[in-house]
């Protein structure tokens, strides 16, 4: 009989601590590691040469929406194709429990928009075999999967319940009552093995908005329905908060992004709740290093008061990708927001009316602060006529050129183009938020912010960043040499286990569960290069936009293999994580 299930051999092991990597082998049994070097004479059912590999903690993806996508995708793809053993999900306060049968197709509209998931996706690929929250879990728990799972308690669905009816939390705040029913349900939730609960919080103009374009139910939620909430963990000792807030809910500006008025209410959760707080989204922009220092000093003065509060930052280089049958991209525009809703038929019969166009350009201020981020509008590139014979001139051209030769701002001939291919048009934007190396390697190394933001299972006609962890180690470790393997990998696993709280994973010591990546620095990216992949994979047909990684050689999840080279192997070893920890 084998020593071992599992020998990963000479590979280097960066181990996730923050320790120096060293070469060594690593020996697996019962889904665990058993032992860290001494493996020279051991035997296993199974060995892995990793000469020339870098072997380490799969990474913990903190930030997704894959709460549908679980139940038709075991991998929670794009994640699983980057090196992610663990997602969370559960995030913004977004979730599909607890709910009433008679409200599930409507709970199923509200990500229709924010997440471009169509509602006949949801219906046909999830299996609604639950009612209450633990009922969700328990589903979670007997589906399939390829990653460990472990979610939130999402604000918005226990407030529906707690109000009685979607309809009913949509016209007014909860009462005294409904407020108590709803620390009950939390409690239920933590119960059962929630990590925590979540909120977004970003106002009467929430740039992610339900799909008629108002607000989320969370979105206009008071600071003291935060505080009772943060009584439950108070009360409980245990959980955590995310929370994506913007409390203006006013024209986007750099604080949109993280400090002025977010701090008292947050400071406020951390100060009631005893518990770490996860605010998201700190930004690292080239050309503003006031935006992440400020952000850096205010995390330095919460944790020197003892308040637990991390940051979860947007470091992933990025941009949209779209046409206008589906992009909903500057919702945070009243105007834009409005004309882009319905059917593609409502869409460009709106912005074929010279009113609605005019409303458009006149709310062109609230898309100014994107410029000053990156998102430079005359830098959008046109990379498809959408079937448009007469459009195929300006494929190649971005929208600067074009405007400047037709006297015109480059947003009017985005929606000249849009009209013209009747929403068909392909564009590109730049890199959202032109993040700088420096300046994301200085954020990161406070060890108070993990990188991100994944959002994967969401956006995902026009954007994808589930290559978070792969771009990473591409950019800032092996072609600028901003960070360290060693730092690196801290970030992508050991502190995102430790802000939400997986109990046994993150690191590569004895003891912890074998959830670990294999790859080749040197061949390690994402493909394609330059330009999102469109499939059509979803339940019923729908499509999305995605992008897969090159260079991972084995990914393994509770020891054993799910992908090797980057195909899987159908092996579902993925576990529910209650309170952090496999039952």
């Amino acid at each position: 009989m084998a020593d071992f299930d599992m020998i990963i051999r000479n590979g280097t092991v960066v181990d996730g601590t923050g320790m120096p990597k060293f070469r060594g082998d690593i020996g697996i049994r019962n889904g665990k590691i058993a032992a860290v070097d001494g493996l020279r004479a051991a035997t296993a059912d199974r060995e892995i040469d990793a000469e020339g590999l870098v072997v380490a903690p799969g990474f913990i993806d903190c930030h997704t929406h894959y709460d549908a996508q679980i139940f038709w995708d075991p991998y929670c793809t794009i994640s699983g194709w980057h090196g992610v053993t663990s997602v969370v999900i559960g995030n913004c306060g977004f979730g599909f429990a607890p709910c009433r049968p008679e409200d599930r197709d409507r709970v199923m509209l509200s990500m229709t928009r924010n997440e471009q998931i169509s509602l006949e996706s949801m219906q046909e690929g999830m299996p609604w075999d639950w009612v209450t929250f633990p009922d969700f879990l328990d589903s979670v728990d007997r589906t399939p999967k390829g990653v460990n799972v472990l979610t939130y308690a999402p604000l918005s669905p226990f407030i529906i319940w707690a109000m009685g009816s979607y309809a009913e939390a949509k016209k007014r705040r909860p009462n005294a009552g409904e407020l108590a029913k709803i620390c009950d349900l939390l409690d239920e939730a933590m119960a059962a093995g929630a990590c925590g609960w979540s909120v977004q919080r970003m106002g009467e103009h929430s740039i992610q908005p339900d799909f008629d374009g108002t607000p989320m139910v969370t979105d206009i939620m008071t600071d003291e329905e935060g505080y009772a909430f943060a009584e439950v963990l108070r009360r409980r000792g245990e959980g955590m908060i995310q929370e994506t807030y913007a409390p203006s809910g006013d024209k986007m500006s750099e604080d949109f992004f993280g400090l002025a008025e977010v701090q008292k209410w947050v400071e406020e959760l951390a100060e009631i709740s005893g518990r770490p707080i996860l605010h998201n989204v700190l930004l690292a922009i080239d050309g503003l290093p006031e935006v992440h220092r400020a952000a850096m000093k205010w995390l330095a003065d919460c944790h020197d008061r003892g308040l637990q509060i991390y940051g979860h930052a947007d470091t992933v280089r990025n941009w949209q990708q779209f046409n206008f049958l589906t992009w909903n991209g500057f919702d945070i525009a009243p105007a834009w927001k409005s004309a882009l809703m319905g059917s593609p038929e409502e869409r460009l019969a709106n912005l074929r009316d010279p009113e609605i166009r005019a409303k458009m350009m006149a709310d062109r201020p609230w898309l100014t602060s994107l410029e000053g981020i990156g998102y430079k509008f005359e830098r959008i590139d046109v990379i498809g006529s959408g079937g448009t014979a007469e459009l195929e001139k300006y494929v190649g051209r971005n929208l600067g050129s074009i405007a400047q030769e037709q006297d015109k701002d480059p947003l009017e001939v985005m929606l000249d183009l849009a009209v013209a291919s009747e929403l068909k048009v392909e564009l590109r934007s730049p890199v959202v938020h032109t993040p700088n190396a420096d300046y994301c390697a200085e954020l990161l190394r406070t060890v108070k912010v993990i990188p991100g933001i994944s959002d994967g299972g969401a956006h995902m006609k026009y954007f994808v960043s589930g290559g978070y962890s792969t771009d990473m180690l591409t950019w800032l470790v092996r072609d600028t040499g901003k960070l360290s393997l060693e730092e690196a990998h801290h970030m992508l696993s050991a502190l995102p286990a430790r802000i939400s709280g997986f109990k046994d994973r993150g690191t590569l010591v004895e003891g912890m569960a074998a959830d670990i990546v294999v790859y080749d620095l040197d061949a390690l990216k994402q493909v394609p290069d330059g330009l999102f992949e469109t499939v059509q994979d979803l339940p019923g047909g729908d499509w999305r936009r995605i992008r897969r990684a090159e260079g991972y050689r084995y990914t393994i999840v509770n020891g054993e293999v799910t992908f090797e080279d980057g195909v899987t192997t159908n092996a579902t070893p993925g576990k529910l994580l209650r309170n952090g920890r496999a039952a």
